[in-house]
């Protein structure tokens, strides 16, 4: 197990789905006036959504709590959701290359399936998403793999170029989340 240091800054990028407006009851990330926690960094409440002209969220404007750090004696009051995140400075872009099974079912023994092979084929076997990711994503190397946090373990593409990294989900892990 290793470790490294992540920076905290004035401006951090979350994941989009980590944040609605009018959550269900049981949605324990980020919402209006609603607090979570910054994964091994502090505890912030969103005190206002920005939209842009047509309606969309442009950004969130969040408050936080300095003397919630974690490790620190202030980390012990509780809050239900932690969300990963990136400081928007020292980010990179990245792409993400999400799978799914190429076959719509797992019948493939039967001979009527086999000659129908191009209709089962899975039109969402591949997401492409692009976001970003901490700046020493920049280094890795082809074949290189990583966790990320609460999606799963990735690996980097040998298509990858200098200044731009893609990833491929090789493993996801499990959402208990249901909308």
């Amino acid at each position: 197990m290793g470790s490294r240091e992540v920076s905290f800054g004035r401006e951090l990028y979350i994941e989009a789905d980590d944040f609605m407006e009018d959550p269900p009851k049981k949605f324990f990330r980020l919402r209006p006036e609603g607090e979570v926690r910054l994964k091994g960094a502090y505890i912030i409440r969103c005190d206002e959504v920005i939209k842009n002209a047509d309606g969309s969220i442009s950004h969130l404007l969040c408050s936080v709590d300095l003397d919630s750090r974690s490790g620190s004696p202030g980390a012990e009051r509780k809050v239900k959701g932690t969300l990963h995140w990136v400081n928007a400075k020292e980010c990179v872009p990245l792409t993400f290359r999400l799978y799914e099974p190429l076959l719509n079912d797992d019948n493939g023994d039967d001979e009527t399936d086999k000659k129908d092979f191009i209709s089962r084929l899975n039109p969402g076997s591949l997401t492409v998403l692009e976001g970003f990711g901490e700046k020493s994503l920049e280094a890795a190397k082809p074949g290189e793999t990583f966790q990320f946090l609460r999606l799963g373990y990735f690996c980097n593409d040998k298509d990858s170029k200098d200044g731009h990294s893609i990833f491929n989900l090789t493993v996801g892990l499990k959402d208990s989340y249901k909308p």
